[in-house]
Order: C-alpha cells, then sequence, then structure tokens
C-alpha cells in the first residue's frame, strides 16, 4: 500500500509547527508549575498588571473561552494572586487587579517563560536564530495572521492528558 501514497513535494510544515509549539508548551508547563502557575494564569498576571483589562479583554488576549477564563480567574483569586474589581474607568464594568503577591509571581513567572524560550532558541546557531523569528513573525504578521472559516474548523493542537 506504501507504493501509492502520494510522494511528498513539501516539507510537512504543520507537523513542524505542531509538534514544536506542542513541546514547547509541555516544557513551559512543567517550568511554571514549579511556582504553582500554569500558562494561562501567567498570561492574566501578566497582561492584568500592563493596564486595566476586563475578564473578557483579557480571554481574548489569551486566546481562551469563557468558561477556562472564568476557571482561570478562580484559581488566582483563590490564590490571593488577584481579584475581581470595578473599573475605575467604566464602573459598570469588572477588572481583574493583581495582588502584590500576584505581581511578584508575575516577575518570577516572566523569568521563567524568557529562559524556557531563550533555551529552546538556544538550541540554534545565533543567526538561525535571528532568521527563524524574522520569518515566523512575517507569518504571523502576514499570511498566517487570520484563520480562515472552514465549514470543518480545524482542531486545536493536542493537549498533553487529554
Amino acid at each position: 500500500m506504501t507504493a501509492m501514497a502520494p510522494a511528498r513535494t513539501e516539507p510537512d510544515l504543520s507537523f513542524l509547527l505542531d509538534h514544536t509549539s506542542h513541546v514547547l508548551r509541555t516544557r513551559m508547563a512543567a517550568a511554571l508549575a514549579e511556582i504553582g502557575l500554569t500558562a494561562r494564569m501567567h498570561c492574566v498576571l501578566v497582561h492584568a498588571l500592563e493596564e486595566e483589562r476586563t475578564q473578557i479583554q483579557l480571554a481574548e488576549i489569551g486566546d481562551m473561552d469563557k468558561t477556562t477564563m472564568v476557571v482561570t480567574v478562580d484559581a488566582l483569586e483563590e490564590s490571593g494572586l488577584a481579584e475581581r474589581r470595578p473599573s475605575t474607568r467604566d464602573r459598570r464594568a469588572r477588572i481583574i487587579a493583581v495582588t502584590e503577591e500576584g505581581a511578584r509571581l508575575a516577575a518570577r513567572s516572566q523569568e521563567i517563560v524568557d529562559r524556557v524560550h531563550e533555551e529552546a532558541l538556544g538550541a540554534l546557531p545565533t543567526e538561525e536564530r535571528a532568521v527563524l523569528l524574522r520569518a515566523l513573525n512575517r507569518l504571523v504578521d502576514g499570511h498566517l495572521a487570520t484563520p480562515v472559516d472552514s465549514s470543518q474548523p480545524a482542531r486545536r493542537a493536542r493537549q498533553r492528558g487529554r
């Protein structure tokens, strides 16, 4: 049957990007778990510290659905790292405010995230790192900037333990 398989004419870009992304996420999850955070918790803390943002805004930044965002913020609140408060700009809106302890932990988690990224890029010679980052940024800002609608939506990349 393998003789009937079509010949591949291009590298399997989907596999390469999916696999490297999956492995990077597992490394990130393991590193952040050492300080009791998930990647989503880190994302919420860091982006909530940048400026006053609502749960909806933070969910969009972190590409989280509403349920996942609620669970993430609940966990941050239970840990004393963040709290829901009325916005100072719009009293009808509620923002996610990071506590002092949350800000300290966000600084530590950013160091961890930076280290994991540096370790991944460190596997490449310096000149290849720059080329890879430029190329990925060009794709993210250009041809692969926006998902397309499809009658058969693409599944998210696999997550370990699901």
